[in-house]
């Protein structure tokens, strides 16, 4: 069976999801998107994945995909831990040296809501943002070279705004952002003056 672009941007970030849990290298995970990028038939892209634990192939059926996982042990607001952020009718901003997990869930109802991961002290170089929003506005700054993807998220009258590199090759910082965005925005954007000061060398 031959394989369409949506298979093969599903199976990248199936990859992406492997390198956050330490499952693979950031060179092998090149090797591995050079592979399934190239992939014509449902057996080549496979390939990419069979010694992976926990994922589901592609055909093997109806069952949910491992980007959809999170949510199967119930909603957001059922989790608790230092890896949930939640926000109603407030201000929320996350800044300075803050730890960031490898998963971080952003729960949040009509918030105005800064993560700040230019100083974060961070676990892993690949972080999820699992999304469950509605009516906020939501910004994300990333460091310098960081790269960010948003084309998982779910979106219902709502925007994503990208400015910054999506990878790959990803940077020394990759978001990957999943989840539900209900009447709000998202925005990822470097810190303020980053571009003058690339331009200056």
């Amino acid at each position: 069976m031959r394989v369409s672009d949506a298979e093969r941007e599903h199976v990248g970030g199936l990859l992406q999801r492997a390198v956050g849990q330490g499952m693979l290298s950031l060179g092998e995970f090149t090797e591995r998107m050079d592979t399934a990028l190239a992939a014509k038939t449902r057996g080549e892209l496979n390939s990419v994945l069979v010694d992976l634990p926990g994922m589901r192939l592609i055909g093997d059926g109806p069952a949910e995909t491992w980007s959809q996982a999170p949510r199967a042990a119930g909603p957001v607001s059922d989790i608790t831990g230092d890896a949930v952020i939640r926000g109603r009718l407030s201000s929320v901003t996350r800044k300075g040296p803050w730890n960031v997990p490898p998963r971080l869930y952003l729960n949040s109802r009509l918030c105005g809501v800064t993560l700040d991961f230019t100083a974060a002290v961070m676990q892993t170089q690949v972080v999820e943002i699992i999304v469950d929003d509605y009516c906020s506005g939501i910004t994300l700054i990333v460091p310098d070279a960081a790269t960010v993807n948003l084309n998982a998220l779910h979106l219902m009258g709502a925007s994503a705004d990208n400015r910054v590199r999506t990878g790959p090759p990803m940077g020394p910082l990759h978001l990957v952002v999943f989840g539900r965005l209900r009447f709000g925005s998202i925005t990822a954007k470097y810190p303020f003056g980053s571009t003058f000061r690339r331009l200056l060398g």
